[in-house]
Parts: structure tokens; sequence; C-alpha cells
């Protein structure tokens, strides 16, 4: 079904916005998936915060000739869906595991920011841990030191009251 120029303009804007805060594009083709398939890759790229969207290409090409993710525009052939990310790693994420269980969905290309990726790039895009994943390592990585000091500092009292109570203990049991 055709869009007209109004339908095409709101497409375009959304588009447009959600490229304008995207870190990452992964592309690829969904040739031969059922609906049931397509309704289990949105209902993960939604749960990992990706938007995703079957777009003409012509009108995704319009989209992305003015913006960092141009040098994609290439590999723009064939019916494609869209994965468009905040986090850089999540599109790819998304796709690969998706990819995985479903051998009709082929993974053509994605850009993060201004560089080209292949197949291959993707596939190691996605090993790569999430934003949150590496932040909460960090965070573990920084936590560790102060908990073990606090441990330490904790151990003195401790090990003074179990040396009270043996005392105590031995007397009693003497007397």
């Amino acid at each position: 079904m055709s869009l007209n120029r109004q339908e095409k303009a709101i497409v375009i804007e959304e588009i447009t916005a959600k490229i304008g805060d995207a870190q990452s594009i992964v592309v690829a083709e969904y040739r031969g998936l059922d609906v049931a398939s397509v309704y289990l890759l949105r209902k993960s790229a939604r749960d990992a915060g990706v938007y995703l969207k079957v777009l003409k290409n012509s009108l995704a090409r319009r989209v992305i000739a003015d913006s960092r993710f141009k040098s994609l525009s290439d590999k723009l052939v064939g019916p494609l869906i869209y994965c468009i990310s905040y986090d850089p790693v999540a599109a790819a994420k998304v796709l690969a595991s998706f990819a995985k269980n479903n051998d009709k969905l082929v993974i053509k290309a994605g850009a993060l920011s201004s560089c080209l990726l292949d197949y291959d790039d993707i596939m190691e895009l996605a090993i790569i841990p999430s934003r949150e994943d590496l932040i909460a390592r960090l965070m573990a990585t920084m936590q560790a030191p102060v908990a073990k000091l606090v441990r330490t500092v904790n151990e003195v009292p401790t090990s003074f009251v179990r040396v009270l109570s043996a005392i105590h203990d031995q007397k009693n049991l003497s007397s």
C-alpha cells in the first residue's frame, strides 16, 4: 500500500527524530519471515529499547542522506527492516540473537555513527556488553575496595567481642 505525501512527510519526520538520537542502525533482510516471527522480533526489540521499522528504502535513503549514517545508503537494497538504537550495541544484539534461531532473517549492514559495518562487524558488536552492563561492572569494581575496607574495619570490634566472649565463657566453665 502506497503512502501519500503527507504520510511520507510524517514517516520522514519520525525517522529523522529517531536517527537524530541514535548511536547505531542495523538493517536486515526479512524476506520469508512469517507474522509470528516478526511479532517476536518486534517484542524483543521493544524490550531492548530498540526502534524497529520496515521502511521503503527510498524513504530511508532520503532520511539518512543528511545524517551521520549516510555511508549506509548504498547498502539499502531489498526488503529491509531497520533497527535504530540509542545504545550502540542494542540493535546488533537484538538482530543477532534473533538471527541465530531464524535463518530467514539476514543481517545486511549497519552503521555506528559515521562508520559502516558489515556482517562480521555487527556480530562482533553484538557480543560486546551493553552500556548498562558495563556501568554495573564498573560500579561493582569501584564498590569492592570500599566494601572490603568496611569489612576490615568492622572485623576489629568483632574480634574484640569474640575474645571477651571467650574469656567470659572460660571463666564461667572454670567456676
